[in-house]
């Protein structure tokens, strides 16, 4: 039976390196054996049926054929439609009284321990939050992502080490249920 998925490659198409057009993205999956294939922005989204593989070994074939195709590594996470309802749902903000720009989802390859967050003063970046989900995490960040000083904590190697991590506003979370429904 054939599932469908969506693939985030993180840190492609930013300040002008590391470039994956869009088309090129596409035909390579297509390439892949893939059906259904559709992207979203610019910035690594991209959409696909499949009756073959996981999560796991989709991702690390889509990271090997990039690497192959466009010449540089790239990280890629794949989830299926269920897993990216659920994690919409979840969410502990109150989204729909929020700026897109304002809430973010960061998607983890594995399962984080709540442990990696212990060493950040929460009360000290109120008021933006944070809260843990099924490999996800949600930020509420008032003032958005890029002047998030909570969001550049969240980022660092003590928090993000042996996993893939990568950061999506709320409207991509909702276009990515959306695009995976199937």
């Amino acid at each position: 039976m054939a599932t469908t998925y969506a693939a985030l490659l993180r840190g492609i198409n930013v300040g002008g390196s590391r470039k994956v057009p869009m088309a090129g993205l596409r035909a390579l999956v297509e390439g892949l054996g893939h059906d259904g294939v559709r992207t979203y922005l610019q910035s690594g989204q991209v959409a696909f049926t499949s009756g073959h593989g996981d999560e796991e070994s989709l991702a690390a074939e889509l990271a090997a054929a990039i690497e192959r195709h466009f010449g540089f590594g790239v990280d890629v996470i794949v989830r299926d439609h269920a897993y990216l309802k659920a994690v919409a749902d979840a969410c502990p903000f109150p989204a729909a009284g929020l700026e897109a720009r304002q809430l973010h989802v960061t998607y983890f390859s594995a399962p984080v321990d709540p442990e990696r967050f212990a060493g950040i003063d929460r009360a000290a970046f109120l008021p933006e939050e944070f809260r843990l989900g099924d490999r996800a995490l949600y930020l509420h960040a008032p003032n958005g992502l890029g002047r998030s000083p909570l969001a550049e904590q969240l980022g660092r190697p003590r928090v993000t080490k042996g996993v893939i991590a990568t950061t999506r506003n709320w409207n991509t979370v909702l276009k990515l249920v959306e695009m995976t429904r199937g």
